[in-house]
């Protein structure tokens, strides 16, 4: 019987090899590299989401992160970036789908970073420039744009219940059942879809008639309404669940996160030489990053 366990194991080694050569094969690379501790204090600074997780679910995150970062373009256009700006995109595209295992933007290639607004033929210069970030179409398939301005702010105020990329990726998640039409068909059971769209249209006759606190931009369309609660969601999830349970519950199982039990807040610590460090590496400060 000893010999089992070893021819076991072999096995399950043998398919896990054989998942990753398939994977890589369709040019899907995995990080094999350990975290960088640098990283890992940005995450801490800047994503409140990452500091409400448990050690465990930090170490998916980080690995989620790693991966997005490797297997999509991030490129700067007339604007600089760096591992701060790329760490911030791929939060932003980590936090809605971590409910879900291997979840792969399928329909994104590369994200473009453009310093500030711009408008409907991508110019950043003009008096028409109202556009903070955009799924692309047609020749532009397979391309977000996002403002750096607007990727930094929905980092920065954790109280406007505005998030610029966690919208965008929202409105991939919706595409990837077809159209964005703001029904999350590959994220919501069928039985669900009908009870959504009644309570949407809900929804938005209380933003057309100013009753709601959700941003008016919701009320553009069921699209811009799904993206738009999606952001309220995982920005002020105690106050969605205070002021709209009904629409709370639906995300809840749409994202299949309890958004509501996180603490959502950070912060501000000051950091002596003799304090934990903030990578979490369990060292003091001078003897960890601080050394840097």
């Amino acid at each position: 019987m000893n010999f089992i366990l070893p021819i076991i194991l072999l096995l399950i080694l043998g398919f896990y090899l054989y998942k990753r050569n398939e994977a890589k094969h369709n040019g899907w690379i995995f990080p094999e590299e350990t975290f960088p501790i640098d990283w890992r204090v940005i995450l801490n600074k800047n994503i409140s989401y990452y500091t409400s997780l448990s050690v465990e679910e930090k170490k998916r995150f980080e690995y989620q992160v790693q991966e997005f970062i490797l297997n999509y373009e991030i490129i700067g256009v007339k604007t600089k970036i760096d591992i701060v700006d790329k760490l911030l995109v791929a939060s932003s595209a980590v936090i809605p789908i971590f409910g879900f295992d291997n979840w792969k933007y399928s329909n994104l290639n590369q994200i473009l970073i453009y310093p500030t607004m711009f408008n409907e033929k991508f110019e950043i210069d003009g008096d028409d420039r109202r556009i903070l970030g955009m799924v692309g179409n047609g020749y532009m398939e397979g391309t977000m744009i996002l403002s750096k301005e607007a990727l930094w702010h929905g980092f920065k105020n954790e109280s406007d219940k505005k998030n610029t990329a966690i919208h965008e990726f929202v409105h991939l998640i919706d595409k990837t059942g077809g159209t964005i039409d703001g029904i999350p068909s590959t994220l919501m059971q069928k039985q669900y879809a009908i009870p959504w769209i009644e309570m949407v249209n809900q929804k938005l006759e209380e933003i057309y008639n100013d009753e709601s606190d959700i941003n008016p931009y919701g009320g553009t369309n069921r699209a811009e309404f799904f993206s738009v609660a999606s952001e309220y969601f995982f920005e002020r999830p105690k106050l969605l669940k205070r002021k709209h349970p009904d629409l709370y519950n639906s995300l809840e199982k749409v994202f299949n996160q309890d958004m509501s039990s996180r603490n959502l807040s950070r912060n501000t610590i000051k950091i002596d030489r003799n304090s934990p460090c903030p990578c979490d590496s369990g060292k003091k400060y001078k003897k960890c990053c601080g050394s840097k």
